[in-house]
């Protein structure tokens, strides 16, 4: 196959998320879909239509043993991730996989290592960091407009699907902690996670929570996540030591807006001793920065296929999955030790394509 050649992808999962993979897939220039696989085979016709000649498909061992399929995405429950995944790898195909990466670090570690074993592609989708108001909050960070990070505050609440199998935590707070991942230099390296949930509806599982992460240099991060509010709020806040962004993902019209406001400490030193500290405000303007609209999976399945052809590891790369796994795992045990504050396990993370 050539570099101008589409590559060749397969679903596997026709439920919520896979049709909008599928999609994405059918209308990029890198790509060829060629088959959708899923249990229900009316569900996965559905996905395809009447008319297409993309195949259905009710077997992964069917799937994995064809030579006409380069990549396979993977949208179904995270429990099965790493199975399917395995098998993948195993059969010579490039992997991406809903998040989070797998349902436990131990499993993906095993995905990330079998990835650079085999010399493949694993990708995890992180739909926001290819949104460009996400792109552009990385930009500002990593060339010094905001200055030193001093605080991040998302919230991510609605009226939303009380899961039977995962908490509010694994259900929502992986968005949030993917840009946090993606926006922080270094990426996401918390000193910590406290967790405090709260169940009042009787559901079984926290419904509503909030995690506290103490990062490096002082800073700290505080993400408020519920299924219960009756209004929708989607707001990410990143404070930094020369401005403010604040992204308000519900307003179509201004989703981020840069504040070039802040503190301001002057030192009073007596024989050059710190004798008092002068608090001052500076005021400046605010201003929006214009964002091009594009859809965020045609930006991802179009960095799956760069990231295949020039052998090189993606945006959201399986460390990338593995960090936000450690934090949503620490928050189980936070969880366990009444909210109190624990230590995130270390992703290891190894390259994944062989140079």
């Amino acid at each position: 196959m050539t570099q101008d050649e589409p590559l060749r992808a397969a679903v596997v999962g026709a439920g919520y998320w896979g049709p909008n993979l599928a999609r994405n897939f059918r209308n990029s220039p890198d790509w060829d879909l060629v088959a959708v696989c899923d249990l229900d085979a009316d569900r996965a016709r559905r996905v395809v239509g009447a008319r297409s000649t993309v195949e259905v498909m009710t077997s992964t061992a069917e799937l994995l043993a064809r030579d006409d399929v380069d990549a396979v995405a993977i949208a179904t429950p995270a429990r099965t991730h790493a199975s399917l995944a395995l098998a993948a790898l195993d059969a010579g195909k490039h992997v991406l996989v809903e998040k989070p990466i797998a349902d436990g670090s131990a499993r993906g570690r095993e995905m990330v290592a079998r990835a650079h074993e085999v010399g493949r592609v694993l990708m995890v989708d992180h739909t926001f960091c290819y949104t460009p108001v996400v792109l552009k909050m990385q930009e500002l960070i990593a060339t010094g407009a905001l200055g030193d990070v001093l605080f991040v505050d998302s919230v991510r609440i609605n009226l939303g699907l009380v899961q039977p199998d995962v908490d509010v935590f694994w259900d929502l707070a992986p968005h949030d902690l993917s840009i946090l991942d993606f926006i922080l230099p270094g990426g996401l390296v918390p000193r910590g996670v406290a967790a405090q949930g709260a169940d009042p509806i009787g559901a079984g599982q926290p419904c509503v929570g909030y995690l506290t992460l103490p990062l490096a240099g002082g800073a700290i991060a505080h993400v408020h996540v519920n299924w219960l509010s009756p209004t929708k709020i989607r707001q990410m806040v990143v404070g930094g030591s020369r401005r403010t962004m604040v992204w308000d993902d519900l307003n179509p019209n201004q989703r981020l807006t840069v504040y070039d406001r802040g503190v301001v400490l002057d030192e009073l030193t007596n024989g050059g001793k710190k004798a008092a500290v002068n608090v001052s405000y500076r005021l400046g303007d605010a201003w929006a920065p214009a964002l091009p609209e594009r859809e965020a999976l045609g930006q991802m399945v179009a960095e799956l296929a760069a990231s295949i052809r020039q052998r090189r590891s993606p945006r959201t790369d399986g460390a990338a999955g593995l960090r936000v796994l450690g934090v949503l795992e620490a928050s189980r045990r936070s969880l366990d030790h009444g909210g109190g504050l624990v230590e995130v396990e270390p992703a290891h993370p190894l390259l994944e394509v062989r140079a």
